[in-house]
């Protein structure tokens, strides 16, 4: 089919709506009614024959035809954008969306992040720190520094770096601390991963106690949280060395366990603009230490 012969307000209000899940949350974003949308959609999947959407009592599902086309046109309206936003103020700036955790944006990029602007003064790069589940699709973001094995569906990945897992607590609990085993005397503050702690209770031979504590979805929020004497964490000891080294939180034992690594990410269907790629290649330079010595 010509591509000439769909309507683009009617591309952008079905990828708005995959995108958003909704027609009511596609017209606040394109600030037209919902009925507006749904009426643009329809037509679209009039001209195209094939249905794009399930529509149910609550919002709507994306069909296997729908599924095949919001890639693609997600990736054209964000390539669009990216090269409209680089002519913002008469200069022309690559725009980089950059999603990252935030344990590894303080304990290792932030201190280095200079450099690489100072190397690249023509990218404008924005940080969006997010916990380890953020969507890269639906919160638009050019790539997406995570943790966990690499194996994400749809998505390339680049390991950047190890991170070994440590208990840590506060300097008043690691005075009634002497041995491993005398950790299950406290709370064990715990990530979603529910098996960390079993993991690094096996490591130092000792069967895992049951687990008591709050759970995090952040190992800043935990830290903060051993700081203030709430219990043991177990948290990758290497992203917070400014805290241990100002004795505002110690590391009782050397034993440690890695549940995963750092990696970067995007989209398969996403083809690398040029400030990713030096990026991509900045960091992958500056883990090379980090890489070396696993």
């Amino acid at each position: 089919m010509d591509i000439s012969q769909l309507p683009l307000n009617a591309l952008r209000a079905f990828e708005a709506s995959a995108r958003l899940q909704s027609f009511t949350r596609a017209g606040l974003e394109l600030r037209v009614s919902q009925t507006a949308i749904s009426h643009q959609v329809k037509a679209l999947e009039e001209r195209l024959g094939v249905e794009l959407f399930e529509r149910l009592p609550r919002g709507v599902n994306l069909t296997e035809e729908g599924q095949a086309l919001v890639p693609v046109l997600s990736d054209a309206f964000r390539r669009m954008s990216a090269t409209l936003k680089r002519f913002e103020d008469g200069n022309f700036r690559e725009v980089l969306t950059l999603g990252i955790v935030g344990t590894f944006a303080t304990g290792w990029l932030l201190p280095r992040l200079e450099a690489f602007s100072a190397a690249n003064p023509q990218i404008d790069l924005r940080l969006r720190t997010n916990n380890n589940r953020a969507d890269i699709l639906a919160d638009g973001l050019d790539c997406f520094i995570r943790f966990g094995d690499g194996a994400w569906h749809g998505t390339n990945a680049v390991r950047l770096m190890s991170a070994s897992m440590s208990p840590v607590c506060s300097p008043a609990t690691a005075k009634r601390v002497e041995a491993p085993g005398d950790l299950a005397d406290f709370p064990l503050l715990r990530s979603y991963r529910i098996d960390e702690w079993a993991l690094w209770f096996q490591a130092v031979c000792l069967p895992p106690p049951r687990t008591r504590g709050w759970m995090f979805d952040s190992s800043l929020t935990m830290v903060e949280a051993v700081a203030q004497n709430a219990g043991v964490g177990l948290v990758p000891v290497g992203m917070f060395l400014s805290d241990l080294r100002s004795g505002r939180i110690v590391q009782p034992f050397q034993a440690s366990v890695s549940t995963g690594s750092y990696w970067l990410t995007w989209l398969k269907s996403r083809e690398e603009t040029g400030a990713m790629q030096k990026f991509r290649h900045w960091l992958e330079t500056e883990t090379k230490s980090e890489n070396a010595q696993d």
